[in-house]
């Protein structure tokens, strides 16, 4: 059987089933699974395989397709629409318009042409990508204003650290003084972590991305502006672990809702502004803290309450949203999710094209998945290969970033600041001047996550960071002074520099679009609780750390563990650069010692001629595009696509 080529749809005895679009998707799965167990006999196979299995419309007949596509639009009530729909099925089965002889030859002179106003904002898409509807920059800012929140909610107790202890009783230097402001720091990612996360699934499958959004708003309006009130570490832990109840729902849903709405060629770029956001939400908590540090005995109450300001904004505006059309077509509202994301493009033609790619990938994944509950959901994250391969991606960048040490900045840049001698002023002023670089340094994120790609800015910036937080822990050694404080702080700021535009964006972007749509909420809610409960862990061990070994010994600390990150980065996250939602099951469909053999047998030889060697011919080969899918197929003893 290994030595046979597969039986395409042409080549079938039997006629494929035209009753329904379940019966001719289920085939196209039955195809896809022979595509990619069965290597072709010769190269010019090899290749035309390989595009099938990146693009599941590939091959498919003329006539049958146009037939799909008419099925498809009396199904789902868009017959309105037909028209369109037959031409973004070409579209999206063919859609390099330049060079497709194919999609010319079966489209000139019938009702399939297309206009050239269509033509245009089809090269448009790829020419000119930041022209996009208001709509679609309306949805990404209220995004960001979520982002802004998060990043503000973490440095409220950055100034407030070095007052609120003694006021509740907890300043002194006992364990139980020290495990309680550590409590207080990690309360929200604490609720994150335990609550919040966990949230996001059921609430997503109720209401939608909008609909959690606003819940997690109230969560994080309310909650905080008690925290300004409280008069005792009892009442401040309970409101700062229902904060987090809304920081952990909306961290796992801001981002998959922007990654769902934004286009291939620009997703990473939209969807890390919840990071370039964040760490703006960080500067605005710094500024403030800096701003009311001379307000008297309130000064520590007006940094814990303000961060409440930015979520108002964002619980009115997501209602002026879009609802996301892969949630509606998930819930077979497809007239809904057609008016959705007509407001998401730029011309109709991109909305057909869309819509029915969209919808062969769900039916291809209902066909391998099937109905599923919470807890069945929750388990094939580890045990569905090519789903478990997603999240162990998603779980190393997400451990990564608490593992890199910038949250003992994020948390108590103001406390090491004082530990190294500044006066509190001064520590409020240096955390500020972090809080700045690192809103700034995210912005180069903008021109390469989508470009340099994600995995490469990660590979990147994590040995800069290793040197960086491991120099800023050594110059805690000189005597004490102006220049010892002023090394400090330039090396915190290298290290905040070098996390912006890497580990900071990629993680919430990454997590966002490699889980299947099927197990989208699932996925993202387990990989940001894993974030959140490892800073929640960070937050409440960091005050023992810093009494046990001092600065330096911290800093080196998490400098080993930058390294430790780097490793587990180069082995287990795979590049998802400018590919679609739905063409990233492909990367995912390569087994786990198949990506290591790679990493370590061509990636590794081909690094070292080409920037130690200096061989500047050197190409390196990719994986995936090279596969031919060998290594995807049916698992043993799971019957799933992998």
């Amino acid at each position: 059987m290994a030595d046979e080529p597969p039986r395409l749809p042409s080549d079938s005895d039997e006629p494929i089933p035209k009753t329904s679009t379940a019966g001719t998707h289920a085939h196209l799965e039955n195809m896809s699974a022979l595509k990619i167990t069965h290597p072709l006999p010769d190269e010019d196979d090899a290749v035309a395989l390989q595009a099938r299995v990146k693009n599941p419309l590939d091959g498919i007949p003329h006539d049958e397709l146009m037939h799909r596509v008419n099925v498809f639009a009396t199904e789902k009530n868009l017959l309105s629409h037909l028209n369109l729909l037959r031409k973004g099925a070409l579209v999206a089965q063919n859609p390099d318009l330049d060079t497709s002889d194919y999609y010319r030859s079966v489209t000139l002179g019938t009702p399939e042409e297309l206009s050239t106003d269509e033509r245009i904002a089809l090269r448009d898409e790829v020419e000119h990508k930041w022209r996009l509807p208001t709509k679609l920059f309306l949805t990404i800012a209220t995004c960001s204003i979520g982002a802004a929140v998060q990043g503000w909610d973490q440095t409220g107790t950055n100034g407030a650290n070095i007052f609120f202890p003694d006021l509740y009783g907890i300043g002194g230097s006992s364990l139980r003084d020290k495990l309680l402001v550590g409590l207080l720091n990690a309360g929200p990612y604490t609720g994150s972590a335990l609550v919040g996360c966990w949230l996001s699934d059921p609430i997503n499958n109720l209401i939608g991305r909008r609909g959690v959004i606003f819940f997690a708003a109230h969560f994080c309006i309310w909650p905080v502006i008690g925290s300004a009130f409280c008069q005792s570490w009892q009442q401040q832990l309970a409101c700062r672990l229902l904060m987090g109840i809304g920081m952990g729902a909306k961290a796992s849903t801001v981002p998959v809702y922007a990654a769902e709405n934004a286009p291939a060629s620009i997703r990473g770029a939209l969807v890390m502004s919840w990071q370039m956001w964040t760490a703006f939400g960080i500067f605005l908590g710094t500024a403030f803290n800096l701003a009311v540090w001379n307000t008297g005995v309130i000064n520590w109450r007006l940094m814990l309450g303000a961060p409440f300001i930015p979520a108002v904004p964002l619980l009115l505006l997501i209602y002026f949203c879009p609802e996301s059309p892969r949630w509606l077509m998930k819930k077979n509202r497809y007239p809904e999710a057609w008016n959705a994301m007509i407001r998401l493009r730029n011309h109709p033609v991109q909305v057909a094209r869309d819509i029915y790619y969209i919808h062969c990938q769900i039916e291809i994944e209902k066909a391998l998945v099937g109905d599923t509950s919470y807890a069945k959901r929750f388990k094939e994250l580890f045990t569905v290969p090519r789903i478990r391969r997603a999240n162990l991606a998603a779980f190393t960048v997400m451990i990564a970033q608490q593992m890199c040490g910038i949250n003992i900045i994020a948390f108590y840049s103001t406390t090491v600041f004082k530990e190294a001698g500044s006066t509190d002023f001064q520590a409020l002023l240096a955390s500020f001047g972090f809080g700045l670089v690192n809103f700034l340094f995210a912005f180069p994120a903008f021109w390469t996550i989508d470009t340099f790609g994600r995995r490469s800015l990660l590979l990147f910036t994590f040995p800069q960071m290793t040197w960086t937080l491991l120099a800023a822990g050594l110059c805690t050694l000189l005597d004490q002074g102006t220049t010892r404080t002023a090394l400090i702080a330039l090396f915190v700021y290298l290290f905040a520099a070098f996390y912006s535009p890497g580990e900071g964006p990629v993680p919430f972007t990454y997590a966002a679009e490699v889980y299947p749509l099927s197990h989208r909420e699932m996925g993202m809610g387990f990989a940001v609780a894993t974030c959140l409960f490892w800073a929640s862990v960070l937050g409440m061990t960091f005050p023992f750390l810093l009494e046990a070994v001092g600065t330096v010994g911290a800093f080196g600390f998490y400098a080993g563990l930058n390294a430790v990150a780097f490793a587990m980065i180069f082995c287990f996250v795979p590049e998802t650069k400018q590919r679609t939602l739905e063409e990233l099951d492909q990367v995912f469909n390569i087994r786990t010692r198949r990506f290591l053999g790679y990493q370590f047998g061509t990636v590794l030889p081909w690094w070292f001629r080409r920037w130690i060697l200096w061989r500047r011919g050197e190409v390196l080969r990719d994986l995936v595009d090279n596969t031919n899918g060998e290594d995807g197929g049916a698992e043993k003893g799971t019957g799933k696509k992998v």
